[in-house]
């Protein structure tokens, strides 16, 4: 009897919950357009996004040196939370722009990379271009940041 029992109400069990997922409402919809509360959200994670590419430019200044040391040390130091601080402000885009900021931080990275290997060989023409394409690469990923102005 007590089998039977236990077999009716998970019987119920199911069915009810069975009715009930069926009958939710649509999952909610993410918005498609900048609302000022997310803007300003953009404005504090683009804060050190925006002294890291000022910073960028010391970077620039070491590599046209051909300072191997400082260049490297400025990658691995000043630049260390770069990938966080970018992926922080990408996470906080709408989600048509956010598939293009996560690539364009993958190719800021692979290129940081391959510039500190390039110094650490002294590899003068492979630190320029890297320098050059990680910077080309930061700024195709601060275009996709929204001003003020597009609050909706």
């Amino acid at each position: 009897m007590m089998l039977r029992l236990r077999s009716v109400l998970s019987l119920l069990l199911v069915v009810i919950t069975t009715f009930l997922v069926s009958c939710s409402g649509p999952a909610a919809k993410v918005p498609d357009t900048y609302t000022p509360d997310r803007l300003a959200q953009i404005q504090l994670y683009a804060t050190p996004v925006d002294e890291a590419r000022q910073g960028m430019e010391t970077l620039g200044k070491f590599v046209q040196e051909n300072n191997w040391i400082d260049t490297r040390t400025y990658i691995h130091g000043p630049l260390g939370f770069l990938r966080r601080d970018l992926t922080y402000l990408a996470n906080t885009l709408l989600p048509s722009d956010q598939k293009a900021a996560k690539n364009f931080i993958d190719e800021i990275f692979a290129h940081l990379e391959r510039l500190d290997v390039a110094a650490q060989n002294k590899n003068e023409a492979a630190t320029s271009t890297e320098y050059n394409n990680a910077i080309a690469d930061f700024d195709a990923f601060l275009r996709l940041i929204p001003s003020d102005a597009e609050a909706s």
